[in-house]
This record gives C-alpha cells, structure tokens and sequence, in this order.
C-alpha cells in the first residue's frame, strides 16, 4: 500500500477567514536508509493559534523540547537492504545535516537503540516492523497498531522484505528522576 506523502496546511488570516497556506508533496530526506518526511513541528513551550499570526513550522532539532512537537512520516528500508558500504562518519555527518538533532540520541555501541524525552504516537500504516526494548523484549508491529512511546530506550527493526511506513507525532517532555 505504497502511497506519496502529501501536506497541507491551513491557517487564518489577518480579518480571520480559514485559508489554505500550503499544499503539496511533504518535504522528504533520506539518511542512514531512512526516508523522513518532516510534516509540522511547533516550537517548544507549546503552541498557540490566532488570526493572521500563526507561526511557521518547526521541525527541528529532530526531537522536540518540552512542550514542542514534531508530526513526521518514516518509512524503514528492509534490514536485508541495509548498505554496509560507504563511510560511516560520513552517513552520520550527512544525517545531522539533513535533520538536525536525529543521530545524537543513539548509542553507537548498540545499533538502532535509543532513548528521547518525548512521548511519541505511531502508527504503522503499511509493512511491519519490530519493536525492543532494554531488555531485548520484543513486539511485532503491524498495520493499524498504534504505539505510544514514553520516553523508553528502545529501537525499531525492519525484518520483512519491504518497507514499513510509520506516522508519528512527538511531544516533547521533561524527563524526571526516578
């Protein structure tokens, strides 16, 4: 169920009539084998609405600061089409450039593992992938589950033959002790 992502966004203007403000393909980048679509992002603190004064989107750093979001589509290449060519330094270096704030929170020691200060939403609307977590606990996720994602360390895994497209929204969150 392949699909082309598209956004639009609306807005109001000055005299407060609802218009549209944008329509089109979703803006797209590739990096370490991930296609991400940066939909919308709000500013941290958490957003306001009004007449002729909305603000523009947001989408980075990649992961959003408390009260900030970030609404994203991925699509996860096969595991098995993984490249294990190429300079390593150099994909990351490229992945920071393109989305700002995504390489940082993985741990290099641990492939695909990591943990962010948000609450994330995702569902999987087409291909299937698994998801760990610390403790190598694993669930399959297929079309129509729906994960909320709490600030765990956890990572992704693409083991089927296809790409798996997954929409999330993320929240950005003050982390606690304990």
């Amino acid at each position: 169920m392949s699909f082309d992502v598209k956004r639009i966004v609306t807005d109001r203007t000055a005299d407060g009539k609802s218009v549209f403000a944008n329509e089109g393909p979703a803006p797209a980048d590739t990096v370490l084998g991930l296609e991400i679509h940066n939909i919308w992002g709000t500013g941290d603190g958490g957003p306001s609405v009004g007449a002729g004064n909305n603000s523009a989107t947001v989408p980075f750093p990649f992961f959003p600061g408390p009260g900030g979001t970030r609404f994203i589509v991925v699509r996860f290449p096969p595991e098995s089409a993984a490249a294990a060519d190429g300079d390593p330094e150099a994909a990351v270096a490229d992945a920071e450039q393109k989305q700002p704030g995504l390489v940082g929170v993985f741990e290099p020691d641990t492939p695909g593992m990591h943990t962010t200060d948000s609450i994330d939403y995702g569902i999987c609307v087409d291909g299937e992938l698994f998801l760990e977590l610390d403790d190598g606990a694993e669930l399959h996720v297929t079309p129509g589950t729906c994960v909320v994602q709490r600030g765990t360390r956890h990572a992704w895994h693409n083991r089927g033959d296809r790409p798996c497209t997954m929409i999330y929204v993320l929240v950005g969150a003050e982390r606690t002790a304990g």
